[in-house]
């Protein structure tokens, strides 16, 4: 599975925000994608991010992370 919260996060510039959201294309389905959440609680507890928003679907699925890179 790819460490997409990673691969967001390595991105970005220290102060920026970002959404973190699974990519059709790189293979990844909503499904797939429920772990990101836990990728990126644990970058949190790091103290590497915040995460400010959590975009869940009808179903309860996550579909979207909002970031704050912190380090």
């Amino acid at each position: 599975m790819r460490d997409i919260a990673m691969e967001v996060y390595e991105k970005m510039k220290v102060g920026s925000t970002a959404w973190i959201r699974p990519i059709a294309a790189k293979g990844d389905t909503v499904e797939t994608f429920q772990g990101v959440h836990e990728q990126a609680r644990q970058m949190a507890d790091d103290g590497l991010i915040s995460i400010s928003t959590v975009k869940r679907q009808e179903d309860g699925l996550i579909d979207a992370i909002r970031i704050l890179r912190l380090a």
